[in-house]
């Protein structure tokens, strides 16, 4: 069977000490937060070690903090052969988040940055095709941000709010 948590943590913090900010191996759902910069090399490591093999990038997704001045990145990796899985935060400036794309890692990737950058306005340098996905191309504003304000019509057509 696959490896606990906390030993997953261990193993990137070997790797990544200096870019590892924070872990909570005993919550819910445990998770490690790293420096943005290290997301490109960290995804690569996780998914070629032989020890992790995250060979699956099954979610990213984002929560913003307007109260903290932050949005948070989520990346939930599994490994499909060792039956383990990581949670990787990253932890973004809200005035301008942006962080390296994860596609060239797992192709998955691609549509989850889209929807994060077009539903968060977080900014996936590196992506090939980093364009709206949900929202048409003219819409105006991000609409998970929590100070985001649903417009009264969109090219004369009025949009209902339940």
């Amino acid at each position: 069977m696959g490896l606990e948590s906390a030993q997953i943590h261990q193993i990137v913090k070997e790797k990544f000490a200096d870019s590892v900010l924070e872990e909570a191996a005993d919550a819910v759902d445990p998770f490690i937060v790293v420096k943005p910069g290290v997301i490109e090399d960290l995804a690569y490591f996780c998914r070629d070690d032989t020890r992790l093999e995250f060979d699956l990038l099954s979610c990213i997704s984002g929560v913003d903090y307007p109260e903290r001045n932050v949005i948070e990145v989520i990346y939930c990796l599994d490994s499909t052969p060792n039956k383990h899985w990581l949670i990787v935060k990253v932890v973004l400036p809200r005035d301008n988040p942006r962080v390296r794309t994860v596609e060239n890692v797992w192709r998955t990737a691609d549509w989850h940055e889209r929807e994060t950058y077009d539903l968060l306005g977080v900014t996936f340098e590196g992506h090939h095709n980093l364009i709206r996905i949900l929202c048409a191309e003219d819409w105006v504003g991000y609409p998970l941000r929590r100070d985001y304000v649903m417009p009264e019509t969109y090219r004369g057509i009025r949009n209902v709010v339940y």
